[in-house]
């Protein structure tokens, strides 16, 4: 059975590999110091959250959130970041990370849960079409360091 918890100390060694994982599915590649940055911020869980999706307490996936304010509601809750390892997809650990990102929401408040993926992520899709709607937004990106 796949258990949801916050990120712990001790995770880091198995966080790491997941969100490099992750970051190399958007084509990104990223100093150390990034992941050491990320993973300070992650723990400590004032802005930034981590969640661990953990199968016989081995973590399997990670999402980390925050919430954020809004122009027309109260703070309204981002994801991140979502990815479960390749070799455990399909046994339903990416739902309930987003499911329990959605308890955190509602907890919070939160009017609006929200996320964004690219339009080639099919096997994403399929299961972000089954939990959430497409509102049918496209996302334009202005280059802040021109080359």
């Amino acid at each position: 059975m796949i258990e949801i918890t916050l990120l712990r100390e001790d995770d880091r060694q198995v966080w790491q590999p997941l969100a490099v994982g992750y970051n190399a599915f958007y084509e990104r590649v990223l100093p150390d110091a990034d992941y050491d940055r990320a993973w300070r911020r992650l723990l400590g869980a004032d802005v930034l959250h981590g969640l661990a999706a953990r199968l016989d307490g081995r973590v399997i996936g990670i999402a980390h959130y925050f919430f954020h304010p809004s122009i027309w509601f109260d703070d309204v809750c981002y994801l991140a970041d979502l990815f479960v390892d390749e070799a455990m997809r399909g046994q339903g650990a990416a739902r309930l990370l987003i499911e329990a990102v959605a308890g955190a929401a509602q907890a919070h408040g939160c009017p609006r849960y929200y996320w964004l993926t690219q339009q080639h992520n099919v096997r994403a899709r399929g299961l972000y079409d089954k939990v959430a709607r497409f509102a049918g937004f496209i996302r334009y990106d202005y280059p802040m360091n021109p080359t």
